[in-house]
């Protein structure tokens, strides 16, 4: 099967870097086997199929290598980049239809970005907290430093843990199997790991993750993610704020500098609605 796939750099930092996503512009017609098979032969950490929908602006499939996923942060925001620079979206609020049903997507100048909302903020067990620490070459005592690690939902789970420094970031020794294990376990997509220290400064956190039950040992920018970090900081670490700046990508090998934006609205003392967002950059097809 031959079929055209751009590739397209999502939440680059200042014009470089980025997660790299595939985009395929017209999947009308192919099934979820065709999908997975394009998904795998591309390679990139996520392919986002667009086809037409009755009922939002598109509609949006993901795989990654080896499974469907419900969302994809960097991968909507290409798509939708995609679509706006060649002039077949128009600037302001549109939506998505996915196998988890409905999303609300805004373009605004050169960004694009993805509506989640707030499910569930749930702390893991001591015997969770032992098994993550050693997935990742940490001591409990090093994992619960900050806080507990929580699951957190806002379309789909990650576990969010948070690490007093980037060399702490920087040091980690993932044991992939381990990770993936306990990903299958709760319910993951995988583990995203964060520090109040960044690079640059005026940003928030710096962040890792990992994914090897989905065939993604580590990702430069993941914006689901994000928004489970966001909610994290927010009712886990009680950084109240409404806007974060989020680095990724840059403790990577090879370093890919990304920058994600998150934006809370708040009801009742709880970020009910994120918008997550950055640039996205055409790289080739």
């Amino acid at each position: 099967m031959n079929q055209s796939v751009k590739l397209i750099s999502s939440f680059v930092d200042n014009g470089i870097g980025g997660n790299p996503a595939g985009v395929v512009l017209e999947a009308g017609g192919l099934s979820e086997a065709d999908m997975q098979s394009i998904a795998s032969a591309a390679g990139y950490p996520e392919t986002a199929f667009l086809s037409n929908s009755e009922i939002a602006t598109v509609k949006l499939d993901f795989f990654t290598p080896t499974k469907r996923i419900a969302h994809c942060g960097h991968a909507t925001v290409a798509a939708f980049s995609v679509l706006a620079q060649q002039g077949k979206v128009a600037q302001g609020k549109h939506s998505k239809e996915t196998v988890d049903g409905l999303r609300n997507i805004r373009v605004e100048g050169d960004k694009a970005y993805l509506e989640q909302i707030r499910r569930h903020v749930t702390p893991i067990t001591a015997e969770q907290q032992e098994a993550a620490a050693r997935a990742l070459g940490l001591q409990v005592e090093q994992l619960n430093a900050l806080a507990t690690p929580h699951v957190v939902n806002v379309g789909v789970s990650f576990l969010v843990i948070a690490l007093p420094t980037m060399s702490d970031l920087r040091n980690l020794t993932p044991n992939m199997e381990s990770i993936s294990a306990l990903s299958e376990a709760l319910g993951l997509i995988g583990f995203y790991v964060i520090s109040p220290e960044t690079e640059v400064s005026g940003r928030t956190i710096s962040a890792r993750m990992f994914a090897p039950y989905f065939g993604i040992e580590e990702e430069s920018a993941t914006g689901m993610g994000a928004g489970c970090a966001s909610v994290y900081l927010y009712e886990v670490l009680g950084q109240k704020s409404e806007h974060y700046l989020i680095e990724q990508g840059r403790l990577m090998t090879p370093r890919s500098p990304s920058l994600i934006e998150a934006e809370l609205e708040i009801t009742d003392g709880l970020p009910h609605r994120l918008w997550i967002g950055g640039v996205a950059k055409i790289m080739e097809d």
